[in-house]
């Protein structure tokens, strides 16, 4: 069966240290995402697309640096996706590898959580959810960019934590054909 996210009930999220102290949330607000189903229900594959130029930190002078060519580059590179290449299931947790891609540069990722198997709503739709996470190292993409600070460390740590929470609903007409 085939999915799409309801972009109404998910957020794609962010966090990185900032001045090696506290954690700097983010989140995109534009986003698709499309998913296929085994006939036992699990996920077979997905992909995701999120616009790049919808990076929100609460924080206009932050989020205009981080959509320089120091970070995404968002003029050159206004996509990031993400494709499925092998999804594996135990019970409700779910392991999804698969190929990320930020400023053109292309690498394998494992995202893990949990997958709640499809349902139908009150309205009558079907509906699942994913919430998966994974830690990156911004570096292995091309976002360099730092300052170190006078008594050690840096500004931006390296490690990133990227969380997806999202429900999906069923593509309405094979809801109808299999009614």
């Amino acid at each position: 069966m085939r999915w799409t996210i309801d972009t109404t009930h998910a957020e794609v999220e962010f966090s990185a240290k900032h001045l090696m102290l506290s954690t700097v949330k983010g989140r995109f607000r534009t986003f698709s995402a499309t998913g296929e189903t085994n006939p036992d229900g699990t996920i077979k594959a997905m992909e995701m697309s999120i616009d790049a130029a919808s990076l929100d930190t609460n924080v206009q002078q932050r989020d205009d640096h981080l959509k320089s060519p120091d970070f995404f580059d968002v003029a050159n590179h206004p996509t990031l996706t993400f494709r499925s290449t092998k999804v594996t299931h135990a019970g409700n947790e779910v392991t999804i590898a698969g190929d990320l891609t930020i400023r053109g540069t292309t690498r394998p990722v494992t995202l893990t959580g949990e997958y709640t198997a499809p349902t139908k709503d009150p309205w009558g739709n079907l509906r699942a959810a994913l919430e998966v996470s994974a830690k990156i190292n911004r570096k292995d993409w091309g976002l360099t960019w730092n300052k170190a600070l006078e008594a050690g460390g840096v500004v931006v740590g390296e490690e990133v934590k990227l969380h997806i929470a999202a429900e999906a609903t069923a593509v309405a007409e094979q809801v109808r054909a299999t009614a």
